[in-house]
């Protein structure tokens, strides 16, 4: 069992000692060094070639010192970095090519700041191939002595010279990035990992992220900074499948509909966000469903098929309801409003009044649901009671005090929605069903007055 995975706590030893240690395990797959102190000096870390999963959670770890082990991780699939105040994503470097014209003994590594050193245990012509595949960078190898005999017999000698781009490269079999609980809070940061072409898991929760977009060209272009290194063709986060971002502080619509663009993205999370959060003036999850086209978890809760359709049909109403401006300010507030619109055959459904004749409902009746759940009210067995799409909340109330006899008793109402953990308070006795969204089949929860 250790040899697959190894965790240590409160550990004083250097990172290169903890290094050196795992080197002896050749299995070792997995190493937790979560809530030990990491050191500023970590260079001489040794090569761990099988290393998939790397736990450096409250470590204090940053992101400059990240760059310089990554280069020992040249397998690593999962990288966790929680809880480490990390702010940005800096200190980016790339290879440069040197013909080690001078001897090793001329630049030392450990006190060269251009420098960096990397221990190799013995290993295959092969394996050195990988590495050196893996790298995707010309670099200069020298197999020489190191200056101190007591070290391991090999070492990798590189020139590190400031990245003149701030796209991170590297980690190629990187799949899982947990940079949660830090203090990120400008997504220009986050564009820098844009490019690594196998990140599946992107963990945001927890910092101070108030808007998000997704790069154009130009945004790619100024962060490449002219370099072609990279394979062209590459779309940003193009494998990016989860992306949590719980916790932060974003509020505005445009970043949940950015989210679209995302080519593989299908699990979100948003919760703990204003924009996600109905108290708070925010959107309940039927709108971030229908205005997320490729969601298929939100917030940790699957959205099945009838979900999905009955979120797309309750928005477009909610739409048609409140609709006053023009075409094109309706387009630009909710981009998916037409597509949905046609797709689902829906037509306009807003109340009509005039010379001929009394108003119409073209919206027919709703079947709704209700269920009593104040504990003051009793055992009352549930009802379902066709109602205009027109009835305000108000209204509803008045009738739910006839329909279960409440007496003295002043009700609540909350809309219990489906995927949601928490009902829906239905505070705006002005509003009608159709105003709020609200379509067949609906439960509407009353409960007391406190």
């Amino acid at each position: 069992m250790l040899n697959n995975r190894f965790s240590c706590l409160n550990w004083s030893l250097p990172l290169q000692d903890v290094g050196t240690i795992c080197v002896q395990l050749p299995g070792l797959a997995a190493l937790n060094l979560s809530n030990n102190l990491m050191a500023h000096d970590i260079t001489g870390l040794p090569l761990l070639m099988n290393l998939r999963v790397l736990v450096l959670n409250n470590t204090g770890i940053k992101w400059k010192e990240v760059e310089i082990i990554r280069h020992s991780l040249p397998a690593i699939e999962e990288l966790h970095l929680m809880g480490n105040n990390l702010r940005a994503i800096t200190g980016c470097t790339s290879f440069a090519h040197h013909a080690l014209k001078e001897p090793p003994q001329h630049r030392n590594p450990t006190t060269d700041p251009g420098c960096s050193l990397i221990r190799l245990p013995k290993m295959q012509k092969a394996d050195l191939s990988h590495l050196m595949q893996s790298f995707r960078f010309s670099i200069s190898l020298a197999k020489q002595k190191l200056f101190n005999s007591t070290s391991l017999p090999f070492f990798l000698f590189f020139v590190i010279q400031p990245a003149s781009s701030s796209i991170v490269q590297g980690f190629d079999y990187l799949r899982l990035l947990n940079l949660e609980d830090n203090h990120i809070a400008e997504w220009d940061e986050i564009l820098k990992l844009s490019q690594l072409r196998s990140l599946e898991q992107l963990h945001l929760n927890k910092n101070h992220l108030k808007h998000i977009f997704y790069p154009d060209s130009d945004a790619i272009h100024q962060l490449l900074n002219g370099i072609d290194s990279l394979e062209k063709g590459c779309k940003p986060f193009q494998n990016l499948h989860c992306l949590l971002l719980g916790g932060n502080n974003i509020e505005d619509l445009a970043s949940v509909d950015s989210l679209n663009s995302f080519p593989m993205l299908k699990d979100i999370r948003l919760s703990e966000n204003p924009v996600a959060d109905p108290g708070r003036g925010g959107i309940p999850r039927f709108v971030l469903i229908a205005r997320l086209s490729k969601v298929e978890i939100l917030n940790g809760s699957e959205v099945s098929r009838r979900e999905r359709k009955e979120s797309e049909i309750r928005y477009v109403r909610l739409v048609i309801s409140k609709m006053h401006g023009n075409p094109e300010e309706i387009t630009r507030l909710h981009p998916r409003f037409a597509e949905l619109k046609e797709f689902h055959g829906i037509e306009d459904e807003r109340p009509l009044t005039g010379a001929a004749g009394p108003q119409k409902m073209a919206s027919g009746l709703l079947s709704i649901n209700l269920k009593c759940i104040g504990a003051s009210i009793g055992e009352k067995p549930p009802l379902t009671k066709k109602l205009p799409a027109t009835t305000t909340i108000g209204k509803l109330k008045n009738l739910c005090e006839s329909f279960f006899k409440l007496k003295s008793i002043k009700p609540r109402l909350f809309l219990q929605e489906e995927g949601s953990p928490l009902p829906i308070l239905l505070d705006d006795e002005m509003a009608s069903l159709m105003d709020l969204g609200i379509g067949s089949e609906s439960t509407i929860l009353i409960d007391e007055e406190s």
